[in-house]
């Protein structure tokens, strides 16, 4: 219930919910198993977050969101409030620090941001599967519901694995440009072979074990396997010239936004030659695309 507030028309001031969700660097994997419902990827989450603040309007039925185009988010409030039978309106508001198109799962923190913030607002648990069954009804979905690395079915919006979580990692990226649209780029048929799929299950092992392991050099390798193989399906370009800084630079391997424009050498921040290693990258990235950017992975130990 709302407090009355002096002014004019003594307007009701509903209760107001915040909250964020981290993006990601593109997946340390991504491809097809071979089972039904076999469309998965391997989270690398970063400190990178988008943020939602609902506020509730009781006195109004209309819903608001800034900046507008972020519809998404718009429909997932309304279908919350639909859900709880809540007849009021509000205004959400995102700020992301997730560049859109990129493959950083921008839209996945905007739409787990929103729906913590909403359900904050209105009092309600939004435990992750609860938040699940809402985004499968909007579009594919990263696994940024866990504090953790996890292995996700993005196409059906469910978890497959909570993977453990890695030492902390920089990220020295490119952007090739341009944008893609996920539901778009997830409705592409996949070329992938029964042999491929099978490849895709064994380095699923493999980055499964790897991150028990903590095996920096062991997660690097299956990154750059799995960028190598989503050249048939969102080629990029600068691909292998990543991959010649990488090896240049003594990095752990190559990570790329498999549905986007963004690549990055993978570099161990406890090494001791670190920050030289991350000087060189960065110069050499500069060279190569024109940009750079560096993130940093998030570690939940």
């Amino acid at each position: 219930m709302g407090t009355l507030a002096p002014g004019a028309g003594y307007r009701r001031v509903g209760a107001t919910g915040v909250s964020a969700a981290f993006g990601t660097f593109g997946e340390l994997l991504q491809g097809v198993l071979p089972e039904e419902d076999g469309d998965f990827l391997v989270t690398l989450p970063v400190a990178r977050w988008a943020m939602a603040r609902f506020e509730l309007d009781p006195d109004s039925d209309v819903l608001e969101v800034w900046p507008p185009h972020k519809k998404k988010a718009k429909r997932l409030t309304a279908m919350i409030m639909e859900d709880v039978a809540r007849p009021a309106g509000g205004v959400l508001r995102i700020d992301s620090m997730l560049p859109e198109g990129k493959g950083l799962a921008s839209s996945s923190a905007d739409l787990v941001a929103t729906a913590r913030a909403v359900g904050n607002a209105l009092g309600e648990e939004m435990p992750p599967r609860r938040i699940e069954s809402y985004l499968a009804r909007i579009e594919p979905t990263d696994g940024v519901l866990y504090p953790s690395v996890v292995a996700f079915h993005h196409r059906s919006v469910r978890l497959r694995a909570q993977l453990g979580s890695l030492p902390s990692m920089a990220v020295v990226s490119i952007d090739e440009g341009g944008a893609v649209d996920t539901v778009d780029f997830n409705s592409i048929p996949k070329p992938f072979t029964m042999a491929d799929r099978r490849e895709y299950a064994r380095l699923l092992d493999r980055v499964s074990g790897a991150v028990a392991r903590r095996d920096l050099a062991e997660v690097g390798a299956v990154a750059t396997a799995s960028a190598r193989m989503n050249q048939v399906l969102r080629h990029k370009r600068s691909l292998e010239p990543m991959i010649d800084i990488c090896r240049e630079v003594g990095g752990l391997g190559v990570v790329v936004g498999h549905s986007g424009t963004t690549l990055g050498v993978l570099l161990d921040t406890a090494a001791p030659d670190c920050h030289n290693q991350l000087a060189a990258a960065a110069q050499a990235c500069q060279e190569l695309a024109g940009n750079v950017t560096v993130y940093r992975t998030l570690s939940f130990d």
